[in-house]
């Protein structure tokens, strides 16, 4: 099993930006072509694009669709969906547009029965964001804190046919501490749904380490911040996932 390396657009009013620790207003402006991006990380070799539509997640339904659509007309690999989406009709409506995975947060919390609908009728498409603060589900944005465990959040999908759980460490995101690989790898154990890392990948040392743990269930990795300032090439990081 080699580790997917997923470089992460995420859209805020139509522009690529990075948020740190979540919060909408300490954004980061990266570039205002979100497709012509996607198509930078292909050219670089990469096969699979984590995108999230920041003000979706917000709003609850989709903001920034048509950069969206222009990211998925362009880039020739499988573009990973998250943000807003917490109904059927939007989740039909991103498959139809040619998006590969679909990811449920906020829903997966507030309604479980809707996302094992979901991986019923869509197989092997459905991701589960586990977004965590001290270990504890955060929804709408990072904006609330519920009082359910990480482990025991991922536990009730377990039999649900999810793809994926795409765990990010909230305190991490965007902040290039370094990823919380040790809770990372902790969850891929205690659970038999593949784990994608996410918050605050810093380096090529992590994709290292994590590409070691995909025989422990750790599926890939989502990194920003460092490709956009440069501390991680991502050709390099490709090439030390597929060596792994």
């Amino acid at each position: 099993m080699t580790l997917i390396v997923f470089p992460a657009i995420d859209l805020k009013a139509g522009q690529v930006v990075r948020l740190a620790e979540g919060d909408m207003d300490r954004a980061t402006v990266y570039g205002d072509d979100p497709a012509a991006q996607a198509m930078l990380f292909a050219d670089a070799g990469a096969e699979y694009l984590h995108v999230v539509d920041l003000d979706g997640a917000f709003a609850g339904q989709s903001v920034n669709g048509e950069a969206v659509k222009a990211i998925v007309e362009r880039f020739p690999g499988h573009v990973q969906l998250g943000g807003g989406i917490r109904n059927a009709a939007s989740v039909a409506g991103w498959f139809d547009l040619g998006v590969s995975r679909v990811v449920i947060g906020t829903a997966a919390l507030e309604n479980p029965d809707f996302v094992r609908a979901m991986a019923r009728d869509w197989p092997g498409g459905i991701v589960v964001a586990v977004d965590a603060k001290d270990g504890m589900v955060a929804t709408r944005g990072w904006a609330d804190v519920s009082d359910v465990t990480v482990v025991d959040m991922a536990r009730r999908f377990e039999d649900a046919g999810v793809a994926a759980l795409l765990f990010t460490d909230v305190g991490r995101d965007g902040m290039l501490k370094g990823c919380n690989v040790e809770a990372t790898v902790d969850l891929a154990r205690a659970v038999d749904i593949p784990v994608i890392a996410s918050g605050g990948v810093k380096g090529i040392a992590e994709i290292h380490v994590l590409a070691l743990h995909a025989r422990d269930g750790v599926e890939g990795v989502i990194t920003g911040r460092a490709l956009y300032d440069g501390r991680l090439d991502l050709t390099a990081a490709l090439a030390v996932a597929a060596a792994a």
